[in-house]
């Protein structure tokens, strides 16, 4: 970015850098200068500066075709972001784990699929779920990818699925809302039929308490 630009110049060229990244990261197959500049309602040339500004930081990168995509600077910063998303959801998590009797996750969106970013167990059961740290999943299948998509939707959920990740496994899950470019759910797992009302309103509670703490 120029920095060499009034304060005014500068945030205005922040704010468009910053929304030529969402755009980015939205558009499944990239996007062309031409409709980036179209989006954002300014020039292709200032699209360009913006571009080569982002590129030299990692942020952009330019396929074969031409097309604007994510680069690698983005996944750096959010596996940076990763452990402190975690770190704010455990009292959460340990409080549902505890409640629910059944392990507590926060899944968060990453690749367009669903990853396991902190696992809880409960610490009184006999017999839980032992679900892994960094396990993927489609969003389509199974209650937290399920509870993300509710999400987008503007539904609260709580979403409710039965042996679609892992046979004999039951949970439940609510989307995670209000916290700004993040995706994520926070749900149970358990061996045994779960009383959705019950761990319903408990899963809604910790994603309310996860929302706070993120936000």
């Amino acid at each position: 970015m120029d920095t060499s630009a009034r304060p005014g110049e500068t945030a205005q060229t922040l704010d468009r850098g910053l929304r030529l990244l969402h755009l980015v990261a939205d558009a499944a197959g990239g996007l062309t200068v031409t409709e980036a500049a179209n989006r954002l309602g300014v020039g292709r040339a200032a699209v360009y500066r913006l571009v080569g500004a982002l590129s030299a930081h990692g942020m952009l990168r330019r396929d074969a075709g031409g097309r604007l995509r994510l680069g690698a600077g983005v996944l750096h910063l959010a596996r940076r972001a990763q452990p402190l998303l975690a770190e704010g959801a455990l009292p959460a998590l340990r409080r549902l784990a505890e409640q629910a009797g059944a392990t507590a996750h926060l899944t968060v969106v990453e690749g367009g699929e669903g990853v396991a970013l902190a696992v809880v167990e409960p610490s009184w059961t006999s017999f839980h779920v032992a679900y892994r740290t960094g396990a993927r999943h489609p969003l389509e299948r199974g209650a937290a990818g399920r509870a993300i998509l509710a999400g987008r939707a503007g539904r609260p959920g709580p979403v409710a699925t039965s042996g679609e990740l892992q046979a004999g496994a039951y949970g439940v899950a609510a989307p995670v809302l209000g916290v700004p470019g993040l995706e994520a759910s926070v749900g149970v797992v358990a061996l045994a039929p779960l009383d959705a009302e019950v761990v319903g309103g408990q899963v809604l509670a910790a994603a309310t308490a996860i929302a706070e703490a993120l936000g």
